[in-house]
């Protein structure tokens, strides 16, 4: 008998929600499959149904997860200051690997080659949007996806150290410094509105690109293209 979608849903929820409470009190070894269903209180090939596999539950788990800490986060408005809100996103992300550090490891302890789990490519997207704002005001050294990328893998990487790190021994101070020197790394200390140079001039006029209706669609893509080069 094919299963209602209503009632797909409603187990989907089940099946989630048992999944994490298991997550958060024995870490990822606790998510048999036996184990889950048994919590979630249905048979095991209900998860199999919906999820197609154990990688599915748990990539549905991780993300579910991290679109919770998005909402809970979402009345943060952007200051005046992309950097320092860049700053703010950073704490913000160690908080909750700390808070969640069987979740946080879930996303992003596992990598599998080639490939993002749904989370972290969530966590990432939600990334570009501060690099973006920076760019924009034109106090980005680098193009946009490789600051992007040495941000995320800096903050990922001190947040999994962090949680490795004995909680009595953990030195916050290290995030601090690496914050920082990512931030020296990929951004200028111009002003809004000055002039930052050919590289930083060129990553700001990419950024608002996309918003020029004087350009024909070919126009645009040879002067991003020259663009890039310059930023490069």
């Amino acid at each position: 008998m094919q299963e209602h979608p209503a009632g797909a849903d409603s187990n989907r929820a089940r099946i989630i929600a048992a999944a994490t409470r298991l997550l958060a009190d024995g870490g990822r070894e606790a998510l048999s499959t036996r184990a889950v269903s048994a919590a979630a209180g249905l048979q095991a090939p209900t998860i199999y149904r919906i999820f197609g596999d154990k990688q599915g539950l748990l990539d549905a788990v991780a993300a579910d997860g991290f679109a919770a800490h998005l909402k809970a986060k979402s009345h943060v408005r952007p200051s005046g200051d992309p950097v320092e809100d860049l700053r703010a996103g950073w704490a913000l992300n160690i908080d909750f690997a700390l808070a969640n550090p069987a979740l946080y490891c879930l996303m992003y302890g596992d990598p599998r080659p080639g490939a993002a789990s749904p989370a972290a490519a969530a966590a990432f997207e939600h990334l570009t949007s501060y690099v973006h704002r920076i760019a924009e005001s034109g106090r980005l050294r680098v193009p946009e996806d490789r600051a992007a990328r040495l941000i995320h893998a800096a903050g990922s990487g001190t947040a999994l150290a962090l949680i490795a790190t004995p909680e009595d021994e953990r030195d916050l101070t290290v995030s601090e410094l690496a914050r920082e020197a990512v931030i020296a790394a990929v951004t200028t200390e111009t002003p809004t509105g000055a002039a930052p140079g050919p590289a930083g001039a060129a990553v700001a006029l990419r950024a608002v690109l996309p918003r020029t209706s004087a350009l024909s669609p070919g126009e645009r893509g040879l002067m991003k293209e020259w663009l890039d080069r310059i930023a490069d």
